[in-house]
């Protein structure tokens, strides 16, 4: 069974766990996967892969 996103959700689980373990920057991860930095910098704070508020 695939994963539910909620209507305005940029990632998958499997995107914030890449970014999480990646070691390059927020500008080459952000162009990779066609988000903002600002949320590769949000996703790279956060302890879990699960979207929360």
């Amino acid at each position: 069974m695939g994963q539910v996103l909620h209507g305005s959700a940029t990632t998958t689980e499997a995107i914030r766990r890449a970014i999480q373990h990646s070691q390059e920057s927020l500008r080459v991860l952000a162009k990779r996967h066609g988000i903002n930095q600002k949320t590769v910098a949000k996703w790279r704070k956060r302890s879990t892969v699960v979207d929360v508020p």
